[in-house]
């Protein structure tokens, strides 16, 4: 995926030149490109003198920040008791077979990440699929493909 690096040179203009700044700029990165590039951190390192060993643990440290490619939506599966009991798990299996798609990856055509998550605080709707901001109560693998389908 290419990464335009005037705009990676734009995001850290906007920023103090100091080590706080770090955290801000990876979130910016992320915003813009669905994830954080390897082109980005080794600019930012450059530009703010800090090791890329650092800038890469703290994108590995932080769970909203992605070092890998991002779909365009985000999709999770609860994977909580409730979610659990009522067959979140044949959910997640469909969705990875009929997307080619496994947990904690993005499809081909960049269009979905697919996350299994511990819980999504909807329990009375269980089992839940969440689609960037859209929850999607009592989930069945028999519709699931065609609530996914929507977001084509």
């Amino acid at each position: 995926m290419a990464v335009d690096n005037k705009k990676i040179d734009e995001i850290i203009s906007r920023y103090e030149k100091t080590e706080e700044s770090l955290l801000a700029i990876l979130q910016d990165f992320q915003r813009e490109f669905r994830y954080v590039p390897e082109e980005g951190m080794k600019r930012l390192g450059e530009v703010l003198n800090v090791s890329e060993s650092k800038i890469y643990a703290m994108g590995t440290f932080y769970k909203a920040l992605s070092l890998e490619p991002r779909g365009k939506h985000t999709v999770k599966v609860c994977m909580g008791t409730a979610c659990h009991l009522k067959g979140s798990g044949q959910i997640l299996e469909t969705i990875e077979r009929d997307f080619k798609v496994k947990r904690n990856h993005t499809t081909k055509d960049m269009l979905f990440t697919l996350e299994s998550v511990n819980c999504v605080g909807a329990c009375a709707m269980a089992p839940v699929v969440v689609v960037d901001e859209d929850y999607s109560g009592h989930a069945r693998p028999s519709k699931i493909t065609d609530l996914l389908k929507k977001y084509k």
